[in-house]
C-alpha cells in the first residue's frame, strides 16, 4: 500500500520536453524573423532582415523547437545548404503577396530545398504567409503555382496559410510540424 501511495504523491519533475533541430528558410520579406519573434513572445517591433543566420528556442507545450532562421537575401541563399546538416525538419515561410518574380524564386528554392540529399526526407511546414495582405494568394493558388502535388509525393509536408494577425493557426500548424517529428522519432531508422 505505501509503495502504490508514494508513487502517487512524490512524482517527479515532468519528463523534459524533446527537442528538435529545425532549419527555417525563404527569401527576404517573407516574414520568418516576424513569425518567430511572435512564437517566442517577442516585439515585433524594429525587426530587421535576418543577414546571416540567428538561431531561436521556440518553445511549445509538448516541445522545444530550435530553430536556425537563415536569411534570404540572393548573397546568402547559396550558402544555406551549409547549414542544414543536423536539421530534423524544414521550415519554409513564402510571402503570398509577393510579386511573380518573387513568387517564382520562391518556387525554386523550394524545389531545390525539398530535392536536397540533407532535407529531402525531413517534414516539411511550407507556411503561405501575408495572408491578410489584399494581393495574397489562396493556399490553393500557391499549391498549383509551387507544383507540390507531383514533386513531394511521398514526402511529409504541410502547407498553410498564415500571417501576423492569426497567431493560433501558426501555432496550430507548428502542432503539426511536432506531429511529424513525433512520427520520425518513433520510426525504425532505416539503414
Amino acid at each position: 500500500m505505501e509503495m502504490c501511495f508514494r508513487a502517487l504523491c512524490c512524482k517527479g519533475p515532468p519528463p523534459p520536453r524533446p527537442e528538435y533541430d529545425l532549419v527555417c528558410i525563404g527569401l527576404t520579406g517573407s516574414g520568418k524573423t516576424s513569425l518567430l519573434s511572435q512564437l517566442c513572445s517577442e516585439s515585433a517591433e524594429n525587426i530587421v532582415s535576418t543577414t546571416g543566420f540567428s538561431i531561436k528556442a521556440v518553445p511549445f507545450q509538448n516541445a522545444i523547437l530550435n530553430v536556425k532562421e537563415l536569411g534570404g537575401a540572393d548573397n546568402i541563399r547559396k550558402y544555406w545548404s551549409r547549414y542544414y546538416q543536423g536539421s530534423q525538419g524544414v521550415i519554409f515561410v513564402l510571402d503570398s503577396a509577393s510579386s511573380e518574380d518573387d513568387l517564382e524564386t520562391a518556387r525554386n528554392e523550394l524545389h531545390s530545398a525539398l530535392q536536397h540529399p540533407q532535407l529531402c526526407t525531413l517534414p516539411f511546414l511550407i507556411l503561405a504567409n501575408h495572408q491578410d495582405k489584399p494581393a495574397a494568394r489562396s493556399v490553393q493558388e500557391i499549391k498549383k503555382y509551387f507544383e507540390l502535388e507531383p514533386l513531394a509525393r511521398g514526402k511529409r509536408w504541410i502547407l498553410k496559410p498564415c500571417s501576423l494577425d492569426d497567431m493560433e493557426a501558426v501555432k496550430d500548424s507548428f502542432s503539426l510540424l511536432i506531429n511529424l517529428l513525433e512520427e520520425r522519432d518513433f520510426e525504425p531508422s532505416r539503414m
